[in-house]
């Protein structure tokens, strides 16, 4: 008999809190009908000054069918939050799930550069990718080197050995689902395995929050930049050099919102 859902809720907060974050953004964006070329992460976009996509792309999802498949694995893997002795628990877990949303989000706007400028394939320039398989697939990896004897259950009724269990959900969902971003789910495993191999490290709550105040400066800077919305009290200005612009705070102006009803782009990818 399995526990009751209350008692997996208070075990697991980091990832319920998340589960309700996504929940609630796929309810407005529905609402909204804000298309996914609006808010996910594409490559002439992000050139354009749309940094914040980084973030609105992990947390966004293109169908209630994506949105469950991927809160369902992040559920499975909340596991994470009670193996305090292992060295991982809450704060390892929100630590490395800021590392996850944007090391995993920077390299694969990374490999789209090399792809393009490199390999001339300008299909990459095309797409965009949405969800938060990249971090779920992190998740995944870093289970699979701290505890590789345990087994991941996916809605109650398919169980993988975790050590495999990137790997093949990653061959699994690029052959079952034609949209799966093959190259979002294996920068969620790279950057997996750095923070599991201890590659990337050193993380602390001073860290967390000095990442957290930085990803939240370029989100709003990024936004009035790009012209998506114009926050009221943030005024940019031009100097001599374009590279540097100041940024002063003014009591007026008429805001601008995120557009809504978008035309999809040629390409997506379920991330």
């Amino acid at each position: 008999m399995g526990k009751p859902l209350f008692y997996e809720i208070w075990e697991k907060p980091a990832t319920s809190c998340i589960i309700g974050i996504c929940s609630a953004i796929w309810f407005y964006i529905q609402k909204k009908n804000i298309g996914y070329s609006h808010v996910g992460l594409n490559y002439d976009s992000a050139l354009e000054g749309h940094h914040w996509r980084i973030i609105t792309s992990a947390f966004s999802h293109i169908s209630v069918i994506h949105l469950v498949f991927n809160m369902s694995a992040l559920w499975s893997l909340g596991v994470v939050e009670s193996l305090d002795v292992m060295g991982l628990g809450v704060e390892f877990y929100l630590h490395y799930t800021l590392v996850l949303v944007v090391l995993s989000g920077g390299l694969v706007l990374g490999t789209y550069h090399v792809l393009i400028q490199r390999f001339k394939l300008e299909y990459f320039r095309r797409v965009t990718a949405v969800g938060y398989s990249c971090v779920v697939f992190g998740w995944m990896t870093i289970l699979a080197v701290k505890q590789p004897s345990s087994k991941l259950n996916l809605f109650g009724v398919l169980s993988l050995p975790i050590s495999f269990a990137p790997f093949e959900s990653l061959i699994f969902t690029s052959i079952m689902v034609p949209q799966a971003s093959f190259l979002g789910h294996l920068s969620g495993i790279i950057v997996g395995y750095s923070i599991g191999w201890g590659l990337i490290h050193g993380m602390n709550n001073y860290w967390a929050i000095t990442m957290l105040g930085w990803i939240v400066f370029i989100f709003v800077f990024s936004l009035k930049k790009s012209g998506t919305f114009d926050f009221e009290f943030i005024e940019i200005e031009s100097v001599a050099d374009s590279s540097f612009p100041s940024v002063g705070f003014v009591a007026a102006g008429n805001g601008r919102t995120l557009q809504m009803g978008a035309v999809p782009l040629a390409g997506s990818e379920l991330v």
